[in-house]
């Protein structure tokens, strides 16, 4: 017996038969490919979809950054936020708050030192 998907997955299905492919390459062409995707506001995937002329589907819906956190890493960041390592949701929010405020941070215009 087969089981139909859901309709709200079936939108999935292509993403799904997709095959994920790495490429070794030198510092160099990561960097340029990294600062091409950047200057035109992409990931690194979807440029590299723009030189290889292929089509890029649509721009992300919530843009992320991602991180992998080892239990070491926990620990080291509860300490930091005085919180238990293994309240993984509360640390979240506390890096979520510090990224916000490096941003925020960032677009402050820089005074110029020889004033």
């Amino acid at each position: 017996m087969t089981r139909e998907l859901p309709t709200r997955w079936r939108a999935s299905v292509p993403a799904l038969r997709a095959v994920q492919v790495a490429f070794d390459v030198s510092e160099q062409v990561l960097r340029a490919i990294r600062l091409a995707a950047f200057e035109s506001e992409r990931s690194n995937s979807d440029q590299v979809r723009v030189l290889l002329g292929l089509p890029v589907t649509r721009q992300p819906q919530r843009p992320r950054l991602t991180i992998s956190l080892s239990p070491g890493d926990y620990q080291l960041l509860g300490k930091r936020y005085k919180l238990p390592s293994d309240d993984h949701l509360a640390i979240k929010e506390r890096v979520n708050a510090e990224l916000i405020a490096f941003a925020e941070q960032a677009k402050t215009p820089r005074r110029s030192a020889q004033r």
